[in-house]
C-alpha cells in the first residue's frame, strides 16, 4: 500500500502567514522592542511606556517604590549598560537609590532593593563596567561614588567629594576615564581621573573648567563621535559646544548660542539637554517658556545651527530621544504627563505626535531597546 504523501506548504505560503501574524499582532519575531521610563517624584513611582514603530506609546506599569514614603523634588534615573537594572534616586530622607530587575521581554520592572546615597542627589549615572554610580547633590555641594553590587543594588558610597557650590550632574566621560561635574552656583566644572579598577576618583589637571559667571552650568552631553560636548546653562539659557581632548579630559569652549526663542523676556530656567545617536540633532529644554529648542550639529566642527522652538510640557525638566533616533518625547512636572514628538531626518524639526498622562510630578526620562 502506497505510503501517503506529506505536503510541504510553499515557501511563499509560509511567509504570507508569517506576514499576517505580523500584521495582527504588531510584532515580529524577534523583532526588539523599545521602553520608556519616567520618574515621577510626587507619586514615588516610574511610567513605563512600550513604544511602537510609528511613534505611539502604549502604558505597560506603573512601578511603585518600595520603602519609600515621602516625595522628593526630582527622580533621576539610570540604567546599566548591560540594559537588567533600573536605578531610581530618591530624594527625600533617607536619600536612597532604588534598584529594579527590567524584565527583557515585557520591559516591567521587578524591585530588587534599596541602597544608601550620600544625600539628596539631583543626577545618578553609571560608569560603563556597570560597577559604579556616580551621583551629584545639588543641595549638599557633593558628589558621590558607590559601587553597585552584582545584582544591581546599590552599597554604601565609596567615596563622598566636596564641590563647589550645587553640584548638578556627574557624568562619565566616553572612554570611562574621567567623570565631570557641574557646579551650577561655582559656574564651573570639575573633572576628575576615575579608575574603574580601583573605582576611585581623583581630581584631574586641570581641575576645573570655568564659564561665564552666573550662567548656571546644569546638564551636558557627549557627541557621539567623543570630540564634542555640549552645556547647558540654567541661568542664562546658554548652550555652549566645547571640543573634547580625551587624553586629558580637557574642554575647549568652541562656541556659544542660547536655548531662549527668539524674541524671549525674562528670567532664563534652562534645564536638559540630549542628542539624537547619530550625533546630526541637539536639543535643549527650557521651563520659563516651555518650550524646546533644536540645533543641527556639524560633526566635523561640532558646531551648533539653530533649527528653532516648540512648545511644550508645562516645565519640562527632563526629555530624552529614543535609541533609533527618531522619536523625542518630553515631560512636565507641572502638566503630568508626556509628549511624543517625531524628529524630521533631514532636518530635525520635531513634529508633535500625541501626550500621554504619567504619575504626579516627572521629571526624568529613560529610553531602552530590548533585547
Amino acid at each position: 500500500m502506497p505510503r501517503p504523501t506529506r505536503r510541504i506548504a510553499p515557501r511563499a505560503a509560509i511567509a504570507t502567514t508569517l506576514a499576517f501574524l505580523t500584521l495582527v499582532s504588531g510584532v515580529s519575531p524577534g523583532m526588539a522592542e523599545t521602553f520608556a521610563y519616567v520618574g515621577n517624584a510626587d507619586s514615588n513611582d516610574i511610567s513605563v511606556f512600550k513604544l511602537a514603530e510609528s511613534g505611539e506609546m502604549t502604558p505597560v506599569q506603573t512601578a511603585a517604590f518600595t520603602g519609600v514614603d515621602k516625595p522628593g523634588s526630582s527622580t533621576p534615573l539610570a540604567i546599566t549598560p548591560d540594559h537588567r537594572v533600573l536605578i531610581a534616586g530618591v530624594r527625600s530622607q533617607p536619600f536612597l537609590a532604588v534598584s529594579f530587575a527590567i524584565d527583557p521581554k515585557t520591559g516591567q520592572l521587578s524591585p530588587i532593593g534599596n541602597g544608601p546615597l550620600a544625600d539628596s542627589m539631583a543626577n545618578i549615572a553609571v560608569d560603563s563596567t556597570g560597577k559604579f554610580l556616580f551621583s551629584a547633590s545639588y543641595g549638599g555641594n557633593k558628589v558621590a561614588l558607590n559601587p553597585l553590587n552584582p545584582n544591581g543594588v546599590v552599597a554604601e558610597p565609596k567615596q563622598v567629594i566636596r564641590t563647589g557650590l550645587n553640584a548638578h550632574a556627574f557624568l562619565p566621560s566616553p572612554d570611562n576615564r574621567f567623570v565631570f561635574a557641574t557646579n551650577l552656583g561655582s559656574d564651573q566644572v570639575l573633572t576628575f581621573a576615575f579608575d574603574a579598577v580601583a573605582g576611585t576618583l581623583t581630581p584631574s589637571d586641570p581641575p576645573v573648567t570655568k564659564v561665564p559667571e552666573k550662567s548656571g552650568p546644569r546638564h551636558f552631553v557627549f557627541h557621539p563621535n567623543g570630540k564634542f560636548v555640549y552645556l547647558i546653562h540654567e541661568l542664562n539659557g546658554d548652550v555652549a559646544a566645547f571640543s573634547y581632548e580625551a587624553k586629558s579630559g580637557a574642554w575647549d569652549e568652541i562656541q556659544r548660542t542660547t536655548a531662549l526663542p527668539e524674541g524671549f523676556t525674562g528670567k532664563p530656567w534652562a534645564a536638559d539637554i540630549h542628542i539624537t545617536p547619530d550625533g546630526r540633532f541637539l536639543y535643549a529644554s527650557e521651563r520659563t517658556t516651555n518650550t524646546l529648542a533644536g540645533y543641527k550639529v556639524d560633526a566635523t566642527s561640532g558646531k551648533l545651527t539653530t533649527i528653532g522652538s516648540v512648545p511644550t510640557e508645562k516645565q519640562p525638566r527632563g526629555f530624552h530621544i529614543d535609541p533609533s533616533g527618531r522619536y523625542l518625547a518630553a515631560v512636565g512636572e507641572l502638566s503630568d504627563s508626556m509628549t511624543v514628538y517625531a524628529i524630521d531626518q533631514s532636518s530635525g524639526a520635531l513634529a508633535k505626535l500625541k501626550s500621554y498622562p504619567t504619575g504626579k510630578k516627572p521629571n526624568w526620562v529613560e529610553f531602552l531597546t530590548l533585547p
